[in-house]
C-alpha cells in the first residue's frame, strides 16, 4: 500500500478532533479522524470533496443540519 501524505487544517491546532486529508496518485481523496486514524477512513472523488468543502464554508458555525 502506498504511504499517504496526511494534512490537517491549520485551524485544528493540537487537538484530537481533527480531520486529516490525503490524495492518492490516482486522484482519490482520503479523509480520516485524529481520534482513530487507522479505521475511520472515507474515500471520495475530488469533485465530491470540493462540494463538501463548499458546503462547509457556506454554513455558519454551529448551524447544525438543515
Amino acid at each position: 500500500m502506498t504511504m499517504l501524505m496526511w494534512q490537517k487544517s491549520s485551524y485544528c491546532g493540537e487537538g484530537d478532533s481533527c480531520v486529516h486529508v490525503a490524495a492518492t496518485a490516482t486522484g482519490t481523496v482520503h479523509l480520516t479522524e485524529s481520534s482513530d486514524p487507522t479505521t475511520a477512513i472515507l474515500h471520495t472523488t475530488p469533485t465530491a470533496f470540493a462540494a463538501l468543502l463548499r458546503t462547509a464554508k457556506a454554513r455558519p458555525a454551529g448551524a447544525g443540519t438543515a
